[in-house]
């Protein structure tokens, strides 16, 4: 029998084992099938959460978290879930089933609702299966010159945002626009792929060629297209914290954000990652409840 599909049928063992490695699974909000979820479909955010308990009923996670602050999740909100051996990737549906104290002065860890079965990926859709099809965010990268010149551009990113917002709140209309930009001193721009957040940082999926960038340039100033959910790509910078090719000749990238030069500019990118789920969460119909802790 294939080794895949050994691990299918046995896919509590390997739960289990990534569980016993001290690992992580990813989990995105699920948008669902229906109309209302589907009409205006954006990009799907990925957040790799550790796994603390299993159970043979529940999973439990640390909760999603950005630039080190935890965005809680109430009961009810569905999810799709994905768990990594390897180079095969295996995705569920879930649901929040609550949260659960970790310790004194520690924030509260999710419950998750254990699948009754799990698919696995193919090499050519990597985060597809045939009940789910998620949608990395794209994302622009720029070689950062000059770290002080982020403050600029950095505030203009979150006026533009909050005016947009703020426009849609009293119009009643989504608005998808703004293009235009100021950039800090940068070099020549190049794109990738969002792979997932963690409390910490991000991670990229990017084009072989933009090795050479980012060895010479660590630092990078990013903007992060999560449309229509957040009306204009946030802008955030970013330090290369690790590299890695893997077998197919994929290049990834492991971020961390960096806010030394602009430390008002944190609780904004945490801000509009709560936001995101909110907005996504609620679409749902189910209880959110979520705000940045």
């Amino acid at each position: 029998m294939p080794a895949s599909r050994s691990r299918t049928e046995h896919w509590r063992d390997s739960l289990q084992k990534v569980f016993e490695r001290g690992g992580a699974l990813e989990i995105s909000v699920d948008r669902g099938a229906s109309p209302t979820m589907q009409e205006d479909r954006g990009a799907d955010l990925v957040w790799r959460v550790k796994m603390v308990r299993m159970t043979e009923s529940t999973i439990v996670v640390e909760p999603p978290a950005a630039c080190g602050a935890t965005i809680p999740l109430g009961a009810g909100v569905r999810l799709v879930a994905a768990m990594t051996i390897g180079q095969n990737r295996w995705m569920f549906h879930t649901q929040t089933l609550g949260q659960v104290d970790a310790g004194a002065g520690r924030p509260k860890l999710l419950v998750l609702q254990m699948p009754s079965n799990v698919e696995r990926c193919t090499r050519r859709g990597f985060y597809r299966i045939s009940t789910a099809d998620l949608k990395l965010p794209r994302v622009e990268c720029w070689p950062l010159l000059n770290l002080s010149s982020i403050r600029a551009p950095e505030a203009a990113n979150r006026a533009q945002i909050n005016d947009l917002l703020r426009t849609n709140a009293v119009l009643g209309v989504e608005i998808d626009e703004a293009e235009s930009i100021l950039l800090p001193e940068v070099g020549p721009m190049f794109k990738a792929q969002l792979l997932n957040v963690s409390g910490g940082g991000l991670g990229l999926l990017l084009n072989n060629d933009d090795s050479r960038v980012l060895g010479s340039r660590p630092f990078l100033w990013l903007r992060l297209d999560l449309r229509p959910d957040i009306p204009a790509p946030i802008a955030v910078t970013a330090r290369v914290a690790h590299t890695h090719i893997d077998s197919g000749a994929n290049l990834y990238a492991g971020l961390a954000f960096d806010f030394t030069h602009n430390i008002e500019h944190r609780a904004f990118i945490v801000e509009q990652f709560a936001q995101y789920i909110q907005s996504i969460s609620r679409r749902q119909g189910g209880s959110s409840h979520v705000r940045a802790a």
